[in-house]
Order: structure tokens, then C-alpha cells, then sequence
């Protein structure tokens, strides 16, 4: 797969768009130098003007165009691991998800010592400072290592510490703006300070692999968490006596929820429940892949541990833990629509609006408006995709 660096004027017509202001049928999009420059009823396209000059023209035949998928959560894929791969497998990653509808993401990393982190954001920082071909790296995640070794999963317990605030002193210094999300367990001591040191620093505080009751996540609200990975995952669960982490994410709206749609790490039910509470606009969908994803059933590793996969399921050899995931942004996407009941309008909102609003990059991506850049896909009636477009540029075979 490589992409058509064509990156010139088109337009697509005779397709069902999914805009901000609702679904536009039998409509068109235009695209000029990398960027969305008209939208609107096929009609009046103007590939079909015949007061315009023609210019190449795609017919969707009825098909949807949608705004790409942003993952925020990714560890890997295609057998490469954000945490050692050096630059030709940063691309692969980013290759193997632009296949499968990914046009920006967050480079994930695991809980490790602190040369391995900031080496990470190193190799990352260094990557995104080149063109980009593929899904576009917009950033690091920094998934611990300040995290709670009761709720570990798959992080390496060897290097799960308290936050460390020069760590954080010395990542912003030497790379600013590249981390912008990191995940710690808010009961941690010192916790409450380190998450308004990143709130201030522009990075999004969230909350996982934690321990905390209903009324730490309320009090890390207060100082700035806005942000709950894999929800439900390595968390304290809901009871009616004591809400635990998932009640104070269900219920304050301070804080955005992330899911894995993929059958395994969550029940539909269970899903179900997170988009009614947080309503679309507060659920992010996330794939949370490790290297296996795009890979055949085998032996793996996730941050140093290992790991068999069998039947696309990633589990950790010692526990038989969940390791990470093998989805992808198309096939969680499909799964929102298919078995959990919500419509592809929500799903999309959940799998490109809300991750480019919760990272701030709202006003350039994630939603098809004039003006933003052109990384949108092509699904057709039953969801599969079709084509990839990202800055314009359409990723073929």
C-alpha cells in the first residue's frame, strides 16, 4: 500500500456525508491542495458546472464519506511496538492503520524506566518532525508509568513508581507539545499536584490502571483529569454502595471515556451503558493495539511481558490477562454500529470528532468542514471501507 501523492483538486460526488450540522445525501466534496474547500448538494457540484473548468471527478454512488479515525490509544501493530520501533517501524504502524481508516494517531507507550519513555518521545518527536506518508503521528500517550500495581494489566510492575515531577520537567522542556496525553492512577501520592502541572503544561490528565474510589476521581477533576482509558478495564468497578473509578467517569462531565469496541475487553451491554451516560459527545473510541495487531496468532510481547495471541485475542502468558488489543478504528467502528446499536453518525463522532477535540487539533481535523484537512474515508453500505484519504492524498494498493 502506498499513497497517491497526487495532493491536487478533486472532487467526490453522489455521496452521503457525515458533516457537524448531520448527514448531507446526494451530496459532494471538494478538495484543493490537501484541504476540504466546498461541501454541498451534488447538484450543484462543480465538476457538474458547466460555467467551471472540470476537474477529476469520483462518483460514491451513494456511498458514505466520513472524517478519519484519530486513535488516541495505540501501542502498535503489523509487528512493530511504539516502545523500541525506530523510524521505518513508527511508518509501518502508521502504514497498517491508515489501511484500515486511522489518518492521525498518538504513539502509545508503556510503563517503563524513564530512559525508555524519553527515548520514546525521542524516536516520535524525531519522526514527526519529517512528512509524514501515512496516518499522521500527532503526539506521544504516555499510558504510566505512575500507576496503581493492583490494577497493573499488562504494565510491567518492575517500573510502576509514584509521579515524578522532573520527569515531567524534562519532557516539556525538551519536547514541547509532543506528549499530550499521559494516564496515572490519581490515588498515587503527589498525584493531585502532577495532574495540575499537566493540565498546565497543555497535556490531558487521565486515569487508569487505578485503584481510586468515586471520590479520588472527583477530587482529580477538580485539579484537571479529563480523560478515563479503556473504560472499565483496570479500573475499581461500579457498585451501588461504592461507584468506584466507573461511576465518577460515567458521571461527571468533566471527564471524557475512552472504549475498546471489540468484544473482549468490554460487553456491548456494557458499552451500551458508557454512550448513555456520557451521552456521544464524551466517548472516545480507541483500539488500544499492541504489535500483534495486522499479525498471524503467535508469541508477542507488550512492554517486556509476554504474550500469546490466539484467535486474534492478545492475553498475557503469565496471568491470562488481556494484553492490549488486535482491533482496528474500522472494525471498532463497525462494532459500535452492529452490536451495539448506535448509529454510524455517533460512531464517527466518537472515532474522529471527540479525539481531535479532546487534543486540541479540532480546528484542522475530524470532522468534514471547509477548511480542515482532507482525511476522510470512503465506506460503503454494509461499512467496509473502501478508500483512504489523508491530506488529500488517497492511500492505494
Amino acid at each position: 500500500m502506498s499513497i497517491d501523492q497526487s495532493n491536487g483538486e478533486f472532487q467526490i460526488v453522489n455521496a452521503s456525508l457525515i458533516t457537524p450540522s448531520g448527514v448531507l445525501t446526494n451530496a459532494f466534496i471538494k478538495i484543493s491542495k490537501g484541504k476540504i474547500v466546498e461541501i454541498g448538494s451534488s447538484s450543484d457540484s462543480v465538476g457538474n458546472s458547466s460555467t467551471q473548468s472540470p476537474i477529476e471527478t469520483i462518483d460514491a454512488k451513494g456511498n458514505w464519506i466520513i472524517p478519519g479515525f484519530i486513535d488516541v490509544h495505540v501501542h502498535g501493530g503489523a509487528g512493530h511496538d511504539f516502545m523500541d520501533a525506530n523510524a521505518e517501524g513508527i511508518a509501518a504502524i502508521s502504514k497498517f492503520h491508515a489501511s484500515n481508516g486511522t489518518t492521525s494517531m498518538l504513539a502509545t507507550t508503556l510503563t517503563a524506566t524513564r530512559e525508555d519513555l524519553t527515548a520514546v518521545v525521542d524516536r516520535v518527536s524525531a519522526f514527526m518532525s519529517a512528512p509524514m506518508p501515512y496516518a499522521q503521528i500527532v503526539g506521544v500517550h504516555l499510558e504510566g508509568p505512575f500507576v496503581n500495581v493492583k490494577w497493573k494489566g499488562a504494565q510491567n510492575p518492575s517500573y510502576i513508581v509514584p509521579p515524578q515531577p522532573e520527569w515531567l520537567e524534562e519532557w516539556v522542556t525538551r519536547f514541547p507539545g509532543i506528549i499530550k496525553i499521559q494516564t496515572l492512577a490519581p490515588e498515587s501520592e503527589g498525584a493531585l499536584d502532577y495532574i495540575e502541572k499537566l493540565a498546565q503544561n497543555g497535556i490531558v490528565p487521565s486515569c487508569g490502571h487505578t485503584d481510586a474510589t468515586y471520590e479520588q476521581i472527583i477530587a482529580a477533576a477538580d485539579h484537571g483529569l479529563r480523560h478515563a482509558v479503556h473504560t472499565f478495564n483496570a479500573m475499581t468497578p461500579l457498585h451501588h454502595r461504592q461507584p468506584g473509578t466507573v461511576g465518577a467517569v460515567l458521571t461527571d462531565d468533566r471527564i471524557t471515556a475512552e472504549v475498546i469496541a471489540d468484544g473482549h475487553h468490554v460487553h456491548p451491554a456494557a458499552i451500551k451503558l458508557i454512550t448513555r451516560a456520557k451521552g456521544a459527545h464524551n466517548v472516545i473510541l480507541v483500539t488500544d493495539a499492541m504489535s500483534a495487531a495486522g499479525m498471524p496468532d503467535g508469541e508477542y510481547e507488550l512492554g517486556g511481558l509476554p504474550v500469546h495471541m490466539t484467535c486474534g485475542v492478545a492475553r498475557l502468558k503469565e496471568t491470562n490477562s488481556l494484553a492490549g488489543s488486535t482491533l482496528t478504528m474500522i472494525s471498532a467502528v463497525q462494532y459500535l454500529v452492529r452490536e451495539v446499536g448506535v448509529t454510524l453518525e455517533e460512531a464517527s463522532r466518537m472515532a474522529s470528532a471527540n479525539p481531535a477535540r479532546q487534543l486540541g487539533i479540532d480546528a484542522t481535523t475530524g470532522s468534514l468542514e471547509v477548511g480542515k484537512a482532507a482525511d476522510f474515508l470512503m465506506l460503503d453500505k454494509s461499512l467496509e471501507l473502501q478508500s483512504t484519504w489523508i491530506g488529500g492524498n488517497k492511500l492505494v494498493n
